[in-house]
C-alpha cells in the first residue's frame, strides 16, 4: 500500500507555540509518518509553550494515532527577525524573555542544531513565520518600519533559513512555508504590509527552489492556506467571518482543518512529491478558483 513514510527523517517546524495553528498540525502529520519533530519557538512564547507541554494542557491534541503523544525531540528558542545574535538590538538580547535563553538567531539555531545532532541534521524545514506590528491598519496607513518588519520576519526569515540550514540538510530535503491568498487578491483588513510579505514569500519560494535546488538538491514549496481560527489569526480580527466566508464560497463548503493542512505538508515533505519544488499548492477548499461570490454568481 502507498503510504507517506518518514521514518528516520528529523524535520524541524519552525513557529510552534500552542496547539491551534497550522505549525502545530505540520509537526504532529510529520511525526504521524514516522518524523522525529523538533521546533523553533519565538522566546516571549517560550516559557508558555514549555508549561503547557510539561502540565498535560496539550496531551488530547498531542495524541497520535497509535495512542503515544507527540514528542518534541528539541524546542529551540528562535526569532527569525534576526540571522546571527549581534542582529539583536541590546535592548532585545537583555530583556526578560530574551536574556537567558541562549542565541535565538537563525544563525544559532543552524549551530544548535549542528551541535546535537552532526554535520547534517536535517531532512525537513517547515517555516511557519509570520508577524507584523501594524496589521490591523490598511496599506496606507502602514509605516515603512512596519511594513519592512512584515516582510522581514515573514518572508525574508525564509531566505535566512534556506541559507542557513540548506547546507546542513541532507539529500532529498524538503523546505516548506505557508501563504495566504492576500499574496495575490485583496483581503481588506490584512494589513501593515502582510500582503506584500506573502507575495514577496511566494516569489522567493520559486527563486530558492531554483537556487536552492542547482546548489543543495532541496526541495522548496508553499501552502497556501485558507483561513484558520487560531490563537495568531484571531490578532487580525474578524478571522471568524472570514472562515464563513470561505465555506459559504468555496466549492467544498465544510470548513477548512488544520489536520488538511497537515497532511498535505507531511506529504509534500516525502518522497511521494519528489517531483514538486517551486510550487504554491492551495489547501482552500477550492476557494482560490472562484472569481465571483456565490452570492453575487445567484445574481447573475
Amino acid at each position: 500500500m502507498l503510504s507517506i513514510d518518514l521514518r528516520g527523517k528529523r524535520a524541524l517546524v519552525a513557529g510552534v507555540a500552542d496547539d491551534g495553528g497550522y505549525g502545530f498540525a505540520i509537526a504532529k502529520a510529520l511525526a504521524e509518518a514516522g518524523a522525529t519533530v523538533c521546533t523553533g519557538t519565538w522566546p516571549p512564547a517560550l516559557n508558555i509553550f514549555l508549561n503547557l507541554l510539561e502540565r498535560g494542557k496539550m496531551d488530547e491534541s498531542r495524541t497520535l494515532a497509535n495512542g503515544a503523544l507527540l514528542q518534541f525531540e528539541k524546542i529551540y528558542p528562535l526569532d527569525a527577525a534576526y540571522d546571527t545574535l549581534a542582529d539583536a538590538p541590546e535592548d532585545v538580547r537583555t530583556s526578560k524573555r530574551y536574556k537567558d535563553v541562549g542565541d535565538f538567531s537563525v544563525g544559532g539555531l543552524a549551530a544548535r542544531l549542528v551541535q546535537d545532532f552532526g554535520d547534517k541534521p536535517i531532512d525537513i524545514v517547515v517555516h511557519s513565520l509570520a508577524n507584523s506590528p501594524e496589521v490591523k491598519k490598511p496599506l496606507l496607513e502602514t509605516s515603512r518600519g512596519g511594513y519592512l518588519t512584515a516582510v522581514g520576519v515573514s518572508a525574508y526569515s525564509l531566505v535566512s533559513l534556506v541559507a542557513r540550514l540548506g547546507p546542513l540538510t541532507r539529500p532529498g530535503g524538503s523546505f516548506l512555508s505557508l501563504t495566504y491568498m492576500a499574496s495575490e487578491r485583496v483581503v481588506p483588513g490584512y494589513g501593515g504590509g502582510m500582503s506584500s510579505a506573502k507575495a514577496a514569500l511566494e516569489s522567493d519560494t520559486r527563486t530558492l527552489a531554483f537556487e536552492a535546488g542547482r546548489k543543495y538538491g532541496l526541495r522548496v514549496n508553499t501552502i497556501s492556506a485558507g483561513p484558520l481560527a487560531s490563537r495568531a489569526a484571531s490578532a487580525i480580527g474578524k478571522i471568524e467571518k472570514m472562515v464563513d466566508y470561505y465555506a459559504a464560497n468555496a466549492p467544498l463548503t465544510q470548513p477548512l482543518t488544520a489536520w488538511e493542512v497537515g497532511t498535505t505538508a507531511a506529504f509534500l515533505a516525502s518522497p511521494l512529491a519528489s517531483g514538486i519544488t517551486g510550487a504554491t499548492v492551495y489547501v482552500d477548499k477550492g476557494y482560490h478558483a472562484m472569481g465571483v461570490a456565490v452570492s453575487a454568481g445567484d445574481m447573475l
